[in-house]
């Protein structure tokens, strides 16, 4: 299960270094074997071998109405491994298709992470509080 931010900085060719906490998951769970695809809200989803095995079967069997859907999660999937520094390369097609150049947020979604530009995070979080709290969590108990 994959929890928790961390801001991270990607080095000049590209790679991020995958915090140790994520990095043990992704050894245990995919053998350090991982995927990212675009996301349409404007981050990169990164998940581990087995879970976007699973992923990818959801979205292979949508209807034909979503194509575009197939498209952007299939279409641009890379399939990526983690080296022997704990880094992973993340291709320049999917750093631009993000917005990403330097700084990043990882963020841990329980069975993926998302990866996004830091203050494009940053703006989105923003925009999200000040719209209030959405009718799904007012009868939640925290």
């Amino acid at each position: 299960m994959f929890q928790g931010a961390s801001a991270l900085n990607l080095d000049a060719k590209g790679r991020m270094s995958v915090p140790a906490k994520h990095r043990d998951a992704l050894l245990v769970q995919g053998e350090g074997r991982i995927t990212l695809t675009k996301h349409p809200d404007g981050c990169l989803l990164l998940f581990p071998r087995p879970e976007w095995e699973t992923f990818r079967t959801r979205v292979a069997q949508l209807p034909m109405d979503a194509h575009w859907w197939r498209r952007i999660f299939l279409g641009n999937a890379a399939e990526i491994d983690l080296d022997g520094a704990g880094r992973i390369l993340v291709s320049p097609e999917l750093r631009a298709a993000a917005g990403i150049e330097k700084e990043v947020m990882l963020l841990g979604m329980g069975s993926h992470l998302e990866l996004w530009d830091a203050s494009t995070y940053a703006a989105k979080e923003q925009a999200a509080i000040a719209q209030g709290m959405p009718e799904a969590l007012k009868q939640f108990n925290f």
